[in-house]
């Protein structure tokens, strides 16, 4: 049984060692700007390249397809093979080793961007097998390592050399391969899933907390340590590589509970853990006993009459008494009466609540990860060039935290409940803040701090999404529902990129006092100057708080729907 228990965390850390490895489209930005110059196009067409990396996500489908047929290794090893052909060949392009047209360029970044969505499915599928009762903590840690991917390559390249950008091609195209090498052996080796009893799970979710611990001060040492020199950034890489490998210790920690379970963890109690999910079971039960509840009181609009104070609550206190105008309306009509209701796709579109979930996510999520992609533009267009490999490890850093906060909820659920939709409209908070404080002053110490805030907030927004897209509309229907939720990904990067980019190749033809241009020696143009992205940082600053506006209407939508899980989750307890 010990075994079995070393084995499924074994398989829990190469997991880990996948996501951190194969965040490649976040360091985009770190030679977007020489390949824009190798290929000579403008910033539109630069910007195409952006949105068909992002393009790849909208194919995540084709990998479940792919596990139909394939077993999981070999689902893995067909990712790590696009990547090494999508940007190894952009490599050699940016070598000038080889010429290629614009659109093979263009199906190469396509093919690398699918690549990253397949390894996320293998991640997805290894965490919901082997951590059924675990799966949020799982998911949230894993996906957390993903979004420090950016500063791992930043390391790895500035150890290998620091005055190159081409090395980040290379890096993306073999170390997820790499990376794959060193996993197969924990997937091959997977164990047989068995009901866990109540302890074993308790005992799980304090081991998740010291992974938690150790990814904090994983995140924290990428942060704060870091240096341009060739060695001392070898050491640090080296230390980073460390850390990502201490987790293996935890299969000898359960091999260590076993011998001395009795000495040790019977020397305290478990019980009134702060650790309460939101799982798939608990769903189910949900769903039942609203059903047995639903044949005996009246239910009109998703609204609930009656007496009994398990399941009714009144929408005027809940939303307020006075919001009776055009708000109220928006907020009571067709209200989601329970949480864990399953949505086909067809009943999925025709609800209020996804597109206000839609929205949301397409104004801050995917907002940040576009201004992830042009920081390389970004910083040069301020004058700040020599700060493009450090903004990139501070958004890289940040949203790694960001993710790791995503499930905070779950870990003080006992102590201060408050519903996951209402921890996505904080989350959205910082992403306008961020855009107007960098329109408003293009210093380093404000692209630094606008950098660091919408990394942390994107960060929450993408680990987040997948629990709330199960809560809202069904656990057994996320695979599809959240492929639909994250065609927003390629829709934002083509528009909110081409609105950057155009605006930027204006101002660059225009020129002026604030404004000039460098013509290179190929076609390609280069902005300099405040007004290169004022105009967009404005504009996304508008928009991100239209994001959060529609995040703040889903909260007052769905809150009552938590409210009576919560509520029927506690009596459940009680009894």
């Amino acid at each position: 049984m010990a075994g079995y228990e070393s084995r499924k965390w074994m398989i829990l850390v190469a997991t880990i060692w996948i996501q951190a490895f194969t965040g490649t489209n976040f360091d985009f930005s770190a030679y977007s700007s020489e390949l824009k110059g190798v290929l000579g196009i403008s910033q539109v067409q630069l910007n195409y390249l952006a949105t068909a990396s992002d393009l790849g996500k909208a194919l995540g489908w084709s990998s479940g397809l792919a596990l139909m047929y394939m077993p999981l290794w070999s689902v893995m090893f067909v990712a790590a093979f696009m990547g090494l052909f999508g940007y190894g060949i952009q490599w050699l392009v940016i070598l000038d080793f080889v010429a290629l047209p614009y659109f093979v360029v263009f199906s190469l970044c396509l093919l690398a961007g699918c690549s990253i969505t397949w390894f996320n499915t293998v991640c997805f599928v290894l965490c919901i097998k082997n951590f059924p009762s675990n799966r949020p903590l799982a998911l949230a840690l894993t996906v957390s390592f993903n979004g420090v991917s950016a500063a791992l390559y930043n390391l790895a390249a500035i150890s290998i050399n620091p005055s190159s950008t081409q090395i980040y091609l290379l890096l993306n195209a073999f170390i997820p391969l790499f990376t794959s090498i060193a996993a197969i052996v924990p997937i091959l080796r997977q164990p047989p899933v068995d009901p866990l009893p109540s302890d074993s799970i308790k005992h799980e979710q304090l081991i998740f907390v010291v992974l938690n611990l150790l990814a904090v001060i994983t995140g924290l040492y990428l942060l704060f340590v870091h240096s341009n020199g060739l060695s001392t950034a070898r050491v640090i890489f080296c230390g980073a590589i460390l850390l990502l490998v201490v987790p293996l210790g935890i299969p000898g920690i359960i091999y260590a509970r076993d011998w001395f379970q009795h000495n040790v963890f019977s020397s305290f109690t478990l019980q009134g853990s702060g650790f309460l999910l939101v799982d798939a079971d608990d769903l189910e039960f949900h769903r039942e006993l609203l059903s047995r509840e639903n044949s005996q009181i009246n239910v009109t609009s998703y609204g609930v009459n009656g007496d009994r104070p398990t399941l009714t609550l009144s929408l005027t206190s809940i939303i307020g008494a006075n919001d009776q105008g055009c708000c109220g309306k928006i907020i009571e009509e067709d209200q989601l009466f329970m949480l864990g209701e399953e949505h086909k796709a067809g009943m999925l579109v025709k609800r209020l609540d996804f597109w206000l979930y839609y929205l949301a996510y397409f104004c801050g999520g995917t907002i940040g990860l576009v201004y992830s992609n042009n920081l390389g533009q970004i910083a040069q267009s301020l004058g700040h060039s020599s700060m493009t490999s450090t903004l990139i490890t501070l958004y890289s850093s940040f949203s790694f935290f960001g993710r790791l906060l995503s499930a905070a909820p779950d870990f003080i659920r006992l102590k201060f409940y408050f519903a996951r939709t209402g921890w996505l409209a904080i989350a959205l908070v910082p992403t306008p803040i961020a855009f107007f404080l960098v329109a408003a002053s293009g210093n380093e110490v404000a692209l630094q701090a606008g950098t660091a805030l919408i990394g942390l907030s994107s960060g929450f927004i993408f680990a987040a999404a997948v629990s709330i897209t199960s809560e809202l509309f069904g656990p057994n229907s996320v695979g599809v529902n959240h492929n639909i939720l994250i065609t927003n990904i390629p829709i934002g990067s083509l528009v909110y990129g081409f609105l950057a980019a155009l605006i930027y190749d204006n101002n660059a033809a225009a020129g002026g006092v604030a404004t000039f241009s460098i013509q290179m020696v190929t076609d390609s143009v280069v902005c300099m100057g405040r007004k290169c992205y004022f105009s967009t940082f404005l504009w996304w600053g508008c928009l991100a708080f239209l994001g959060l506006v529609s995040s703040v209407l889903l909260f007052f939508r769905t809150r009552p729907a938590y409210a009576r899980f919560e509520q029927n989750r506690r009596t459940n307890l009680l009894d």
